[in-house]
């Protein structure tokens, strides 16, 4: 049987060695405040950058109302009743009916 090589300073180095703080598990995604808005980098057509900024400072609170609205009406046609979730009723879409 071949004894292994020991080198005592590298023993000794690796066992004063400090070991690697372990990073603390990020919190899940879904945790987010309801309304919270995350910063993302987007790449937008000159021409569509351009007309939302026409009107000046908000531009990128008008570009998230338009994705909303799409995202509302994709939402809608994919429920094909037209009915509003629990959870989407507001003042928005009240038809003053009642």
């Amino acid at each position: 049987m071949a004894r292994r090589p020991s080198d005592p300073r590298a023993a000794a180095e690796a066992a004063f060695k400090p070991a690697r703080p372990v990073a603390p598990p990020l919190p899940p995604r879904s945790t987010a405040a309801p309304g919270a808005r995350e910063q993302v980098t987007l790449r937008i057509d000159s021409d569509v950058l351009e007309l939302f900024q026409e009107d000046g400072a908000g531009w990128q609170d008008r570009i998230n109302a338009a994705l909303r609205e799409t995202v509302r009406a994709q939402l809608a046609a994919r429920s094909g009743d037209g009915a509003i979730r629990v959870d989407e009723l507001s003042g928005e879409n009240d038809d003053g009916a009642g």
